[in-house]
């Protein structure tokens, strides 16, 4: 059996249970600047460009430097109690280092949230290559951060596993021709998500875990 040479993770909600954190923190920014809230489902609906972007669209001149100051303050305090890793992803990433595989993130967030993240949750340094919203032209759908995996590390397309757990990763990841493991254990989209890739989803840490073995 062919085995995998590289690895690409996806972030929120496929590594990190960030999104609670992520709805809270657009609230706050809502309910400060705006005097209002909103749902879960209207955040999910503003994903795609990243968070700089998403809050200059909506408070653009004088108010933005007080409303990313406060978003990002607000994001990295609560970081602690309100996100956290996946039990068993350590795991993965052990298991993968051991391998002397490279690893990369490649997330739609934009790159100051993502290195709160990673720092904050001690992982940034099992990464070789962390391509964020802010790194690319075309947020996904759009392949390009893949393809900027494939161009650094010279792989081709089918020896590298692209993990995420949102349609957009599976998206991005057919465009670019490498193969997609659906990770649904936090997904807001599940059944769309079985539905777009029904042989190669999984609802588990542990499940993911122990179909890699055989694939790294």
């Amino acid at each position: 059996m062919k085995k995998f040479k590289g690895i690409i993770f996806d972030l929120d909600g496929t590594l990190t249970s960030t999104n609670e954190l992520i709805f809270a923190t657009f609230n706050h920014i809502a309910e400060k600047y705006e005097n209002k809230t909103y749902s879960d489902e209207e955040i999910i609906a503003m994903f795609g460009p990243t968070e700089d972007v998403i809050l200059k669209e909506k408070f653009n001149g004088d108010k933005f430097q007080s409303v990313y100051d406060d978003y990002y303050k607000f994001y990295k305090e609560n970081h602690p109690t309100m996100a956290d890793l996946y039990p068993g992803i350590i795991d993965i990433l052990e298991h993968i280092k051991s391998k002397n595989l490279p690893i990369a993130i490649f997330t739609g967030k934009g790159r100051k949230s993502s290195i709160i993240t990673l720092e904050i949750l001690n992982i940034k340094h099992y990464f070789d290559l962390i391509v964020t919203g802010d790194d690319v032209k075309n947020h996904k759908p759009s392949a390009e951060g893949i393809f900027k995996f494939l161009s650094v590390y010279s792989f081709k397309p089918d020896e590298v596993l692209m993990i995420g757990d949102s349609i957009s990763d599976i998206y991005a990841s057919r465009d670019a021709g490498v193969q997609i493991a659906s990770v649904i254990w936090d997904a807001y989209a599940k059944e769309e998500v079985k539905e777009l890739n029904p042989n190669n989803y999984f609802c588990t840490v542990e499940e993911l875990k122990e179909w890699l073995k055989d694939k790294i």
